[in-house]
């Protein structure tokens, strides 16, 4: 009997996007499958953001392929974005809502029913040690503050796919481990979770499977283990830029 595949949760096939005549990303192809923490990596001006913005369809694509659990992102994009939450390097929040205010609105948006968002708020509050603050108005959050209601944001409607852009940088040590538990309990539901970052420690140590792209190209992905070999991910990443030098 012929075993059913599973649909990946994101399935990039040949991506490409210019910028007028320079191509910022080409022909890139991953896929990430249900209970992945996936880090992708690369330099400034790399291709990583690029690629995560036309993934959660604030931006279009130039060629190839996206596909959240099957919805083509350009053909599909309500259907694509209602599975995805998207916390990019510098969130922005509506100043005038209060901390709750702005969680209802996402619970809204993604059809939370009330008891559910009451519970997974409160859940979420207090593990990002927010709980006191939910009814101040965000203009008064500091920096981390602000990540940590974006990170509850995400994290309200229960995403098949989490894309996070740097989520690490404005977060104490304490809600970096915190954050560091939720994401591997998503992914252990079920979930994937895509992220990038510049801390190469902790994508080596939070991440089962990694992607690097050097100059819009993907340079290797696949698990973690694999692509770093007998080397530090740090040691891998330096080599593929002295060489590009």
């Amino acid at each position: 009997m012929d075993t059913i595949q599973a649909k990946p949760i994101l399935e990039v096939a040949h991506y490409q996007k210019r910028y007028g005549n320079k191509v910022a990303v080409r022909d890139l192809s991953l896929a990430v499958e249900a209970g992945d923490i996936y880090g992708f990596i690369g330099h400034n001006g790399a291709g990583k953001t690029t690629l995560i913005r036309s993934i959660v369809g604030v931006q279009g694509i130039d060629g190839g392929t996206i596909r959240v659990c099957g919805a083509d992102v350009a053909k599909s994009p309500l259907e694509a974005k209602r599975l995805i939450a998207y916390v990019p390097d510098n969130p922005n929040v509506y100043e005038f809502m209060t901390g709750l205010q702005y969680l209802t609105y996402i619970a809204d948006i993604f059809g939370v029913d009330a008891t559910t968002r009451q519970r997974r708020i409160g859940e979420l509050a207090e593990r990002l040690d927010l709980t006191a603050a939910l009814g101040d108005p965000v203009g008064t959050y500091s920096h981390g503050m602000r990540q940590k209601l974006v990170l509850m944001s995400a994290f309200v409607h229960e995403p098949r796919l989490l894309v996070l852009d740097e989520p690490f940088v404005g977060l104490d040590p304490v809600a970096s481990h915190e954050l560091k538990r939720m994401l591997h309990e998503l992914a252990e539901r079920g979930s994937a979770v895509f992220f990038s970052s510049h801390v190469l420690e902790v994508v080596e140590k939070l991440c089962n499977k990694v992607a690097i792209i050097r100059a819009g190209e993907l340079m290797a992905a696949g698990p973690t283990n694999e692509v770093r070999g007998n080397e530090s991910l740090e040691e891998i990443f330096l080599d593929l830029v002295e060489k590009e030098e």
